[in-house]
């Protein structure tokens, strides 16, 4: 079993945050911060390990909000740390103090947000300024746009999202989404894939609250758009897709209903456990006189705990048949419960969609 994450954010983490402080600040007390850092801090969770010292540090900080934001902008490297792991998160309580602790001083915050998130992401703490500051947030946005950083520019369409995960709604963006749409405009072509595929998802988030937006917007992008800005909105187009959105599939040249047979159909083994994996397969067969292009989709209908099913889209294919041709397409399953899913016992029905529409290709049994 792997280890809980906040193993990985220790007594160590409060310790060299000591360290660091007074390195820049000889009269920060180190002892006694330690002493109130380490209250308590063993039995709590990840996120709020990086809070508690969040507010420790405000506590052994000077009261001054924009001196101890200084403070902790002094404290950082040169370089961001290599991707990957939990390094990054040794900075949760630096964005958690301006979070927390500095939302009366906006030009301050923004300057330690700025620091901060080229070390580690900044997006759940400059929520709280967009909704207390639209205006001058949307200002400071946009001028980010154009920083040298991909990590600030990422920031601008991830802590805009107002649907981010694990974060408070932005409900006036959720409202209309027309102030951002125009800071994803001048993101569409960002040279940094980590970038623009922040903007495809929060594009992609927009569907669920304003699917005609999103299409119109996209749709206006198409127009001279490069191979990368066509990823952008593809990827931006996913739920839509997954859905039969037939406005969708027609942009992206998947219009029409797919005109296949589907044979052999096979969903293995009939009656998994649960933990196990399924395995479907089927073949399709293009008996027309034309190439077509079919969008492939999966729909397991899960079983809830009350005995109703609940669909869930599995991406397939997006295939070129050829007249005559024949395609067999696979794809497993796993019924392993997650954090965003839980299994329950009974008959799971399983549809293939092909351009949105679906047909049944059978069922499968979990016990």
């Amino acid at each position: 079993m792997a280890e809980p994450l906040k193993t990985h954010f220790s007594r160590d983490v409060a310790e060299r945050l000591a360290r660091e402080v007074r390195a820049v600040h000889r009269p920060f007390k180190r002892d006694a911060f330690l002493r109130d850092a380490l209250v308590g801090f063993d039995e709590m969770e990840l996120l709020d390990r990086g809070r508690h010292l969040a507010d420790t540090l405000q506590r052994h900080l000077p009261a001054h909000v924009p001196t101890a934001i200084a403070l902790l902008v002094d404290t950082l490297p040169a370089q961001r740390a290599p991707e990957g792991g939990m390094a990054a998160f040794y900075y949760l309580p630096h964005t958690e103090y301006i979070r927390r602790h500095a939302v009366d001083h906006f030009a301050d915050a923004m300057r330690g947000l700025h620091a901060f998130t080229q070390h580690f992401t900044g997006e759940f703490a400059i929520r709280p300024f967009i909704e207390r500051y639209p205006d001058a947030a949307l200002a400071q946005l946009q001028e980010w746009t154009h920083d040298p950083s991909e990590h600030v520019r990422r920031l601008v369409s991830e802590g805009t999202r107002p649907r981010l995960p694990w974060a408070p709604r932005l409900r006036t963006f959720q409202r209309d989404p027309t102030p951002v749409l125009a800071l994803l405009a001048a993101l569409r072509d960002d040279p940094a894939l980590y970038v623009r595929r922040s903007v495809a998802n929060h594009l992609n988030d927009l569907y669920k609250d304003h699917p005609a937006q999103l299409l119109s917007t996209v749709t206006s992008w198409m127009s001279d758009a490069s191979p990368e800005r066509r990823w952008v909105i593809e990827h931006a187009l996913r739920s839509a897709v997954k859905r039969g959105d037939s406005k969708a599939l027609a942009l992206l040249g998947f219009g029409g209903e797919a005109r296949l047979q589907v044979s052999d159909a096979a969903i293995t083994p009939a009656k998994p456990r649960m933990g196990e994996r399924v395995v479907i397969t089927c073949s399709l067969h293009n008996a027309t006189r034309r190439a077509q292009q079919v969008v492939v989709d999966l729909i397991v209908h899960f079983v809830k705990a009350n005995g109703d099913s609940n669909p869930k889209v599995f991406k397939m294919a997006n295939i070129d048949i050829a007249s005559g041709a024949t395609i067999a397409v696979r794809k497993t399953v796993s019924l392993a419960d997650l954090t965003t899913r839980r299994h329950y016992p009974g008959v799971h029905r399983v549809d293939l969609q092909l351009n949105g529409k679906s047909t049944p290709l059978g069922a499968f049994t979990l016990r």
